[in-house]
């Protein structure tokens, strides 16, 4: 059995961009956070919050996507694997709801307001993001999409991040530089089994 079980879809040439672009915007991001202390305290409705905040936004939903697109790449046959990939998946995006949910709060105070944000969206959802991420990257590693060293960057960025905040556009560049290197296409296969005749 190959490690994936078709030729990989050139659908999918979509995945990288999006990959890069979500890095991208959680560095802008974590800049424009740095901007909005600059005078030592967050404002928050003044341009630069609106704008960070509106980045992370599309940076978390871009992650999302892909999640989703990393969960139909890597199809197999192994029932072990196709579990592991879709609890991953599952996990990752209930984890970028709950951010896409904080950061609605954030931005507008009237939802903060309407709708208390659980305890266990503010620390669970985080947790289940990065780890769903993590496994399909772990996974897109092994299937030769990524470079084994990728996904060690990625959970470097993403511990960075938990740690302190101001170290957002260092973990956002850890983590762009982990989904950089992401190919869809000529991905080496494991060896063929040939049918007797």
């Amino acid at each position: 059995m190959s490690l994936l079980d078709s030729r990989t879809d050139p659908s999918y040439r979509w995945l990288r961009p999006v990959a890069v672009t979500a890095a991208l915007l959680l560095i802008g991001s974590g800049l424009l956070r740095r901007v909005d202390h600059l005078d030592g305290h967050s404002d928050k409705g003044a341009w630069a919050w609106n704008i960070g905040h509106g980045q992370l936004l599309l940076g978390a939903l871009g992650f999302a996507a892909l999640i989703v697109g990393l969960h139909g790449l890597l199809r197999t046959r192994s029932t072990r694997l196709r579990t592991l990939d879709d609890v991953a998946a599952m996990a990752g995006l209930v984890g970028a709801a709950a951010f896409v949910w904080v950061i609605l709060g954030d931005l507008f105070p009237l939802f903060a307001d309407a709708v208390d944000t659980p305890d266990v969206v503010l620390f669970g959802g985080p947790a289940l993001f990065g780890l769903g991420l993590l496994v399909l990257l772990c996974r897109a590693a092994a299937t030769r999409l990524l470079p084994v060293w990728a996904p060690v960057l990625v959970l470097v960025g993403f511990v960075a991040i938990a740690v302190d905040l101001d170290l957002l556009p260092v973990g956002a560049a850890l983590i762009l530089a982990g989904v950089l290197p992401l190919r869809v296409r000529g991905v080496r296969r494991g060896p063929r089994r040939y049918q007797k005749r």
